[in-house]
Order: structure tokens, then sequence, then C-alpha cells
């Protein structure tokens, strides 16, 4: 029976597709794209001598990409072609941006489709959206194919050129990216601000005043000025520590404190009043780049994980598509915005015409729309909180919100700022000292009452948005009393390190790579080796460091930030036609005769002037220096002039701006060459040494040096290879096998305890662990006490318990043991909350039902069907009836849990050659440039 092919790219998105076109259409996924280029190592072999043997990529005849169908998409392919057969009318629908359109590319390259083929765009999954998109087709654009296909042949080139240099010069198996590469130089460079920083000390006075009418409001003000001079702020120093400004006053703690003193004795009078309106506009909804950072801020969301969470929502109809830098509204979702906020805050907030946003992006990429609720009319959180949870519950929320408050009037308000002059009494430090305070009143919230963008903290601590508060009514000649004032310290901190957030956005703002791929690099460079986390903060490794450096003294253009921006605008210019895809590529890795710029063969011909050991090591001073070695970084002495200069292994707990000349040589002191010994083993007579290693401090024995081989083992002759050794029967080579070296005895240093000050007595008992605590009487089963990945724990059989505290690991008793295990186990860490409250019996399944606080809020429960509390619920107050009538809701709508599809294992690939030039698939015609 014919049919019309329907081909999109995700299951997900193929089911709910399918259930609004009917079954005129089978709708089908290609999971993905269906082919790339291959390894090198996996072309053919009468191919890998030839012009696509580096690359898979043909740089000589026009950049020629050599793609092949992934050996796991094969089976996929094939299910396609068979039901292309019975279909009269082919549908490419793609996501409809590059990647998009080079999928959809492939698919017609490699099923080669005798029927008419349509391309099919949306970007929302609604019916109505659905039924539009195939009612309005379109050609494939051959423009963004190409784009996609150059950006692609780029990082190809880029990688493979790259790469082997790092591998050769730092470590093998690293890798270099177009964005990666400069991402990780961005992280690095923070990092090294905050190596060279010098903090500075400053002190400043803050005050309490109130007018002197009786009942008056009193407010805080602090100390602008003294005797005519401001006085130094945070703001006002270097990262050296010196004042950027001349003429200030720089306070110490002394002078300080004298002027809080005299201010106390002072008369105080308002000098200035002023005030100005206030007014503050929305946010503009959402983009990818713009989701990924508010995700982090309020919901604790990485960039990866918000895309995933993203990705599911716009599947299943519920957000318009995630992969954007668009902030434009459609016509009917402005409609939406607008009406939905008149409905639920009121008709006078929401202005007389509606709000437009224009693209804030340099390099914004196709015509998107900004990410929003799906559909004409949007549902409100409450309308889906029983068909989402968790974080599609708050993610669908958080954009629900910025896209109604996008579309609602102006905050309102006014600010005022006062001026306070004091005049001190003789004695004190100044003579007159002025203090200022502001305040900003919200007169009419506006968007406020319902959404408000999260701002990130300033490098001052403060953060980067209005505060609301309200000052007293004032007027300039006013005395006031002086309840308090106190001086107070400050240093000034460091650059902050970035987040994923704060990253995205900066990656952003310098036009470098795309958001929709931001949360892939991010991700590509933590999996790297190049950053790790603490907390939220991104932090370096010193392979970072060695990468960089030489990335930045041998291939500066290649991570210099403008660079690589221009090369996303010329990704841009090939998308919209105006730039020839092979001669952008052609000057890119041959050069440019006209401008004298170097390709990227040239840049990777020599590399003879590249110090390997130049490039991996950094001075940190005083004459110690950081060197990343095959096995990891480590300190060294560079001052003494010794045959066996003194090296320490750096903790991966170590920060590099912790990293200084005192701490290394701390390090050093501790390693002591061997590490410290701190005595004998009393029952084996082996040494006990205390060392500093990679993971964190740890305490091991020293074993005796292996003995003599026996006269049958086969001995290498000088210089060469081992000689053969004599037969030797099956049993004892069976029992050679078996044999295993021995390994010394090691172990961990406690959190709380110190490696300079760890003694024998000590080490051994930690060298005794795991502890037998005892036998359960009941089961005969031995409790030990052990330390694990996850902290102490007692171990009984399969049945583990957590301990409270490292120190229980030495004297836990046997009875403490069983009254641990005598408490039901719990999980997390925490044992199962109570009720918060008790209902009664539901009337309908008859248990007792309850409400309780789950992971992701209040719910009630009879045991059999779990019903979310609405936000106008309160678990405190909810009644009996109101309860029950949420459970039968909850059974009215039917189960929600999704089937899970098993994954099959994928059939091992066959090496035989002849397989291998079947199933290789044909080169790609070439495409005029």
């Amino acid at each position: 029976m014919s049919h019309k092919l329907v081909i999109v790219e995700s299951p997900a998105k193929a089911k709910k597709i399918g259930e609004f076109l009917g079954s005129d259409y089978q709708v089908d996924a290609s999971v993905g794209h269906i082919r790339d280029l291959p390894n090198p190592s996996e072309l053919p072999v009468e191919m890998k001598k030839g012009p696509y043997g580096k690359f898979a990529v043909n740089v000589e005849d026009d950049f020629e990409p050599y793609y092949v169908v992934d050996a796991d998409k094969k089976k996929k392919v094939s299910e396609l072609k068979r039901a292309l057969k019975d279909a009269d009318e082919l549908y490419l629908a793609t996501d409809e941006d590059r990647e998009g359109e080079a999928i959809a590319w492939h698919l017609l390259e490699v099923l080669q489709p005798k029927v008419p083929v349509k391309r099919m765009v949306f970007h929302e999954i609604t019916k109505e959206a659905i039924q539009r998109a195939v009612n309005d087709t379109r050609d494939l654009d051959i423009d963004l194919v190409d784009a996609q296909e150059t950006r692609r042949v780029l990082d190809r080139l880029y990688g493979y050129e790259v790469s082997p240099v790092l591998w050769r010069k730092v470590r093998q198996g690293l890798s270099a990216g177009r964005v990666q590469s400069v991402a990780t130089r961005m992280v690095v460079e923070r990092e090294r601000e905050r190596m060279a920083f010098r903090a500075a000390s400053y002190w400043d006075v803050e005050g309490q005043f109130s007018p002197e009418e009786s009942g008056g409001q009193s407010f805080m003000a602090r100390l602008t000025g003294v005797d005519g001079s401001r006085v130094a702020t945070g703001r006002d120093f270097d990262d050296r520590g010196q004042l950027k400004t001349a003429g200030l006053t720089h306070l110490d703690a002394e002078q300080a404190t004298s002027i809080a003193a005299g201010t106390r004795e002072a008369d105080v009078v308002v000098r200035e009043v002023s005030e100005k309106p206030y007014t503050r506009r929305p946010s503009a909804p959402f983009t990818t780049s713009t989701l990924q950072q508010e995700a982090s801020r309020k919901l604790r969301l990485n960039a990866q994980s918000t895309m995933r969470t993203a990705q599911r929502l716009y599947e299943n109809g519920y957000i318009t598509y995630m992969r954007t830098d668009s902030t434009t509204l459609s016509e009917s979702a402005i409609s939406a915005a607008r009406s939905q906020a008149r409905d639920l805050y009121g008709s006078e907030f929401v202005p007389d015409a509606p709000r437009r946003y224009g693209k804030k992006s340099k390099n914004a990429q196709e015509a998107h729309e900004a990410i929003r609720p799906a559909g004409d009319s949007f549902r409100t959180p409450a309308q889906v909180a029983g068909e989402l949870r968790g974080q599609e519950f708050a993610l669908y929320e958080l954009i629900w919100k910025r896209t109604v408050a996008s579309q609602m009037a102006d905050a309102k308000g006014s600010t005022a700022s006062v001026k306070l002059q004091a005049i001190l009494p003789a004695g004190h430090a100044a003579t007159a000292a002025e203090f200022s305070a502001s305040g900003t009143v919200i007169t009419f919230r506006g968007f406020l009452a319902a959404y408000e963008e999260g701002r990130d903290e300033d490098r001052h601590g403060r953060p980067s948005e209005e505060q609301e508060r309200r000052l007293p009514k004032l007027s300039e000649g006013v005395s006031l009393d002086v309840i308090d004032t106190e001086a107070q310290g400050h240093q000034t901190s460091p650059p902050a390190r970035y987040t994923e957030a704060t990253l995205v956005k900066a990656l952003e703002e310098k036009g470098i790579g795309r958001p929709s791929t931001y949360a892939a690099t991010v991700g590509t460079i933590q999996d790297r080796g190049y950053v790790r986390t603490r907390g939220t903060a991104l932090i370096p490794t010193w392979l970072a460091f060695a990468v960089t450096r030489l990335l930045e003294e041998h291939f500066s253009r290649l991570v210099d930030y403008d660079f690589t921006a221009s090369m996303e605008e010329d990704l841009d210019r090939i998308a919209g036609g105006n730039e020839a895809r092979v001669a952008w590529l052609k000057r890119f890795y041959f050069g440019d005769e006209a401008t004298e710029a170097e390709g990227l063969r040239d840049l990777v011909a020599d590399l003879g002037d590249i110090d390997a050991r130049a490039v991996s090591t950094i001075d940190i001073g005083d004459g110690i220096v950081v060197r990343v070695g095959r096995y990891g970084p480590y300190v060294e002495d560079t001052s003494l002039q010794e045959e066996k200069p003194r090296r320490a292994t750096i903790s991966d707990e170590i920060a590099p701006d912790e990293m200084t000349a005192e701490k290394g040589r701390e390090l050093l002191e501790a390693a002591a060459d061997d590490g410290r010994v701190l005595g004998q083993d009393p029952t084996s007579g082996r040494d006990i040494v205390a060392k500093a290693g990679r993971y964190g401090p740890y305490v091991t024995e020293v074993l005796p040096e292996d003995p003599e081989p026996p006269a049958t083992a086969a001995v290498a002759p000088e210089g060469g290879s081992p000689a053969p050794a004599a037969p030797a029967k099956k049993t004892a080579k069976k029992t050679t096998k078996k044999a295993a070296k021995v390994k010394p005895r090691t172990a961990s240093l406690f959190k709380d305890m110190d490696l300079a000050s760890i003694d024998l007595e000590t080490a051994l008992r930690l060298l005794s662990l795991p502890r037998v605590v005892g036998v359960d009487p009941e089961s005969g089963e031995d409790i030990t006490a052990q330390n694990g990945r996850y902290g102490p724990y007692l171990k009984k059989g399969t049945d583990s318990r957590s301990l409270t505290t490292e120190a229980q690991l030495f004297d836990v008793t046997l009875e403490e043991a069983l009254a641990i295990y005598a408490q039901p186990k719990q999980r997390g860490r925490a044992a199962a909350a109570p009720p918060l409250k008790e209902l009664g019996d539901d009337p309908v399944s008859g248990k007792p039902t309850v409400v309780k606080e789950g992971r992701f809020g209040p719910y009630v429960t009879d045991g059999e069907t779990n019903a979310t509390l609405r936000k106008d619920d309160d678990p405190a107050t909810l009644t009996p009836e109101r309860g029950f009538e949420l459970l039968a809701d909850k059974r009215a709508k039917g189960p929600t849990t999704r089937k899970r599809t098993a994954k099959k294992t994928a059939k091992k690939a066959t090496t035989k050659k002849t397989a291998a030039k079947k199933t290789t698939a044909k080169k790609t015609a070439k495409k005029s440039s």
C-alpha cells in the first residue's frame, strides 16, 4: 500500500509526529546522522595511501570528503530503503538548522529516491505546526549544507593536524579543536590572572542613622569620602593591589576605627537628596545560550543536562526548537503570551504595543524563533504539572515564565540617593566624613510579577542587580541620630573563575562557536582532562596550561579569539551563499597569498623549534616550577644544582592559583625524596613511609627488592632482546601465570590527618584496615569496618551501612555495629522522612493516605498512586478531601510510565576485506563551490 514517508532524526519525534499525520504517512527516524567521515585507519586498503589517506578528505581536489555509512546505521538505512520502495513521496523533516539540513542531504545521497522529495520544516511539534509544515514544504538548501560540510571538514583538518603535535610534544592521546582549544585557553587565562593577583587590604565604615524625630525609620549608609577626598573601595585597585587612580584616600584599620568612633560623637546632617525615576525592562525570550545560563543559576543544571532536558521537552511537544540564537517570537506566540499575562495578572500588566526583540548574537544563525512554550496558546505550568516531573517541569516553568514576562510591562519605581555629612570632633583621623546611601522603591512590579532574571555576582561580591530598599523621607539640612558605626576591613578578590554559565556567556559575547554546541564543548574540555570542577567553578589542570602554552606560542592564530570568531562569520557567509566553500577552505589550509596569511598546513610543517620541556614547565617563582609529566604534574626545585632534582607529585586537589612557591617547597619537604620514614613495622620489620601522592597524602610500606631470578629463567643479553627460555611443563607454566607480584600495603590519610605530623602508630592502624569488628551472632558473618570511595562504612556480606566519621573505623565496637544494622537501611545517607501529614483512608483504595516530601516537591500518596500537590496546595493545611481529589484526578489520567526500549547488542563488524568493500559508501558527487 502506497504512503508518504517522513524521516525525522529521533524515534520520540517520529512517534509524536505520526500521531498528528495519520495513516497516509509513515514516519520513521534516522536516529541522528547516518554517515560521517571515517577515521583514516578505517578507509579501504586501496585508499589509505591515496589523497584521502590522511584526513578522509582530498585536500588536493576541492576538499572532497569521503563519507561512509556508520556501522551501527547500516541496518537503519536498509529499513529506510525498504520503506521508501512503497512510498510515493519522501518528506525530509530534520531540524531546520545547518546540521539538520546536512542530515537531510546525507539521507538524499544514500537513499537515492526516485519519488518526489520535499523538505519539511517546523519549529515545534504540535498538531497545527506539523500540518502547516506538511502543506508548506521547500527545496533542500544547498548553501546550508555547504556551510555544515565546511564546518565538518574544517574541524577534521584542525583536529588531525594539531592533535598529533600535542601527542609528540606534551602527551599521547590529547586532542585539539577549533572551539575546545579556545575555550580551554579562556579558562587558563582566567587562572593565570588569579595566579598573578595580589590582594589589597582596605577599610571603610558603615553607619546606621535615623531622623531625630521620634519613630524615624533607620537606614544604613557607607563612608564614601573624608575631608573632600573619595574613599577607595575594592573597584579602585588593580590586580597588583595598587590604586588605579591617584588622589583617593586609602584607609587603614586605625584610621577607619578612629572615623567610626568620631562619627558616633559627631553632628550628622543630610547634605544632599536626589530622586530619579526607575524603569526596568523584561529580558528577551530564551536563546540556547541564555537558557543554559539561567538554568545554571536557578536550577543548578549544567549545560549538557539543560540541553538533554530541553530536547525531551521539544520532542514531546512542550517547547519550540531549543537550538537557536534568535530572540524573535512569532505573531501567534506574542499574542499567546500577551493574552496569558492579561488573564493571569491583569490588563495593566500588558503594554499597549507588543514587544519585539532583535537578535543579540552578531553571528545569529538561521531565522528560528526564540525558545518558548509550544502551540498557538500556551499551557501554564499548573496545566502540565501532571505530565512533567523534576527537571522537565522546572525547565518548562522557567521557559514559560520568561516568555510571558517578555511581553509584560516595565517595572516602575524611583531611586533615591542621599549624602550625609558628619563633622568629627578634634583628635580623629578626619575632620569631615561623608556617608552615602541609596534605595530603590518599586511602585509597579510589571513583569517582575511573573519572572526576574538571575544575575551573577560581580567580582566584588555584590549582585549586579538593583536591590529594592526603601529609605525614609529625608530633606536637606535634616539632623540625624547616629545609632551605631562600625569599621570594616576588606580584601580585594581575584577574578572569579568561570562557571559553565559564565563561560557560555563569554563564548557567545566573543562570537566563538555556536550556542548549540556550547554544551558539547564544555563537556569535551572536561572529558579531555583540561578542566575539572570545584562546585560550579571550572578549574584548568596543569595539562591545560601546557597545551595552551604550546598553542599560544606556536599556533597563536588558531587560538586567537578574533580569528576564531571570524571563522564563524565566514561560515555564515557560506550559509548565505555569499562565500565559496572550496575557496575558503583553500585559504584556511594552504594560506592566502593576497594577505600573506600562513595556512594550517605550513603552521604544522616545522615542529623542530617546539621545546617540549619548556611548554610543559610553568614557573611559579623562587626557583620552583611545575612540570607536566607523563604520569601527571609534579613540582621541582630548580634553584639547587643537584644531580637528582627534588620533586614531588601535585595532588589534583591543589588548584593552580594555590600552587605558590611556598606551597611547592612544602610539598617537596613532605615528599622528602622517597617519603618521610616513620619507623619500622614491628611485625615485618619493613619501613613505613608517609608520602604526598597525586590523589592526596598516604602511608605505605617499603618492600625488599626482588630476589635474583632463578637459574632457569631467561636472561636478556646485553643490549638485546631476552633469550628464549627453556621449555617448561604445562603445570609450571600455569603456576607462573597465577603468580602475582606482591604489592605493598597502602592507605590514604583521613581527611583530618596532617602528612607532616602523622606518626608510626597511626600509620600502622591505617594499614591494618579493613578491620574485623566482630561476628554477627545471628548470621555468623564477619562485620568489617573499611574506607571506601564514598566514605567509611560497615560491611556484612553484601549489606553495607555508612559510618558517621572516619575515626569510627578504629573504634566502632561490635555492639555499636549491631545497633547500626538493627536500624532500617537508609538511602543516600538519610533516613526516610516521616509523613508531613496523615489524611486517613482513601475512599477508593481504602488505604492510608499521607502527604510526603519527595524529590520534586510534596505529594499525596496511598501507597499505590502518587499525586503532586499543586502550587496553591499547602501540605500543612491540606484537607483529606483535597488529597483524595488529587489522587482521583491522577487515577483518571492513567499511568504515565514510559516504556523503556531495551538496547540491542551491537553486532560485531566483519573484518573480511571483501565484506568491507561491499559495505563502503560511495564517494559523494562533487558539488560546485
